[in-house]
């Protein structure tokens, strides 16, 4: 692990990037290197899974907060907005980890080859889950990043790797949730459609109504299992979307902040600044791109 630690911060370094996300060649692949702690901050986890190699990190959702660090590994199932900082890092020991994203195609296609285990459970769950990461998980990973290094291999052999992850993603411990989700009518899967819907515009108002119609739920039905997914209601979750995609329109892309009010869905930039503030506890001008504050 501290030979594959060395070589994507060699990575990290070649690509112009001492620190930070750091994408590699294949699209679903990108390498985390931090050398100090980090703040807390508000972002968005879409389905991934997270293994650490070196450091630590901790993750709230909600009012529940995960700890991990070198060795464990982070299922996502759902889409959720979260609060995460890098806890323990240092320019001779930085935090390094690997992030793939799910794709829940090959889920999908993987899934009569692991089946349902005894302990997977639809009533309830977090869409978020660690675990000590098994060593052929940590194998097909490290497998895959290497690959991305040679364009031969990266063409030939990433997808098998890709593969394997997946399927060792389905098999640990920790993937139940991930599992649950492939079930065809799982509650699991009827509020995941109701995120991807929210996910695909988050502009557009969707009433709790709508969302549980499009789950095919009740609407208390849907209101209890989306809250014990992602422990928020559907109205804030919606919130927390909108406000968190703002706050990277405003600091990633520089745009304005009547622009970014509009985008998100706000009608109103004043209203758009007031729950800014109370969310962030700073106003959405001092979250601007310097360049474009004036």
């Amino acid at each position: 692990m501290d030979d594959l630690c060395k070589e994507i911060v060699a990575f990290g370094r070649g690509e112009a990037a001492a620190h930070g996300l750091i994408a590699t060649p294949h699209p679903g692949l990108s390498v985390l290197v931090e050398t100090s702690p980090t703040k807390l901050e508000a972002m968005i986890y879409d389905p991934v899974v997270c293994l650490v190699l070196q450091g630590a990190k901790e993750t709230c959702v909600g009012d529940r907060c995960i700890r991990f660090g070198a060795g464990d590994s982070l299922i996502v199932s759902h889409t959720v907005p979260v609060v995460a900082a890098v806890t323990a890092a240092s320019e001779a020991e930085p935090y390094v980890a690997m992030v793939l994203s799910i794709d829940l195609d090959v889920a999908r296609g993987l899934y009569d080859d692991v089946g349902v285990s005894a302990d997977d459970d639809d009533a309830g769950g977090l869409c978020i889950d660690v675990a000590a990461t098994d060593e052929r998980l940590t194998d097909a990973m490290a497998r895959l990043f290497r690959a991305t290094l040679s364009p031969r291999d990266l063409k030939a052999l990433a997808p098998l790797y890709v593969r394997e992850a997946h399927f060792r993603m389905l098999e640990a411990r920790h993937g139940g949730m991930l599992r649950t989700l492939l079930w065809r009518d799982s509650a699991a899967s009827r509020v995941g459609r109701a995120i991807a819907a929210i996910r695909a515009d988050i502009a557009r108002p969707m009433r709790v109504a709508q969302l549980a119609e499009i789950a095919g739920m009740s609407v208390s039905a849907f209101h209890e299992r989306f809250k014990a997914l992602t422990a928020t209601s559907p109205l804030q979750f919606q919130k927390e979307l909108r406000l968190t995609e703002a706050r990277r329109m405003l600091s990633v892309e520089g745009r304005a902040v009547s622009a970014v009010a509009f985008a998100v869905g706000y009608e109103s930039p004043t209203q758009f600044s007031r729950e800014y503030s109370r969310r962030f506890g700073t106003s959405p001008r001092m979250d601007m791109a310097p360049r474009l504050v004036a």
